[in-house]
């Protein structure tokens, strides 16, 4: 079989994690958008720590780890922001403060959970607002 043939024969399920996340984390930005929330930054690092937005509204900012799922075989996607994961979402916050000049300002750590059929299809999409509390605060 060709690979132009392969690759239209794909379904959502067989796409690279990389773009199965980037597509959940573009349906996450255009929904925090929607709700007012202004973006600051996407796909934030601190050494190989990520989080994958950071949005502002008023004067709050939140830290915000999109997961994304075509499936439940491994439960639901806000399961996957464990507490290690939290830890070093944490991490990546306390950097990006500490180098923005915004060590005293309102933080809350959000999950948004995507999940999409195999025809590509959202099928939910919902923002968890303060998931966590930092360790740090």
């Amino acid at each position: 079989m060709s690979f132009d043939r392969r690759l239209s024969s794909m379904t959502t399920s067989e796409y690279p994690p990389h773009s199965l996340g980037a597509r959940g984390e573009a349906l996450a930005r255009e929904c925090l958008e929607g709700r007012g929330w202004e973006v600051l930054a996407q796909n934030v690092r601190f050494g190989r720590r990520e989080v994958d937005l950071v949005v502002r509204k008023r004067d709050l900012i939140a830290f915000v780890e999109v997961k994304t799922r075509t499936g439940r075989a491994f439960g639901v996607p806000e399961l996957a922001v464990n507490l290690r994961k939290r830890r070093e979402i944490e991490l990546v916050a306390a950097d990006f403060l500490f180098r923005m000049g915004l060590p005293e300002v309102d933080v809350r750590f959000d999950v948004v959970a995507v999940e999409v059929d195999t025809a590509g299809r959202t099928t939910r999409l919902e923002h968890i607002e303060d998931a966590w509390r930092p360790g740090w605060r």
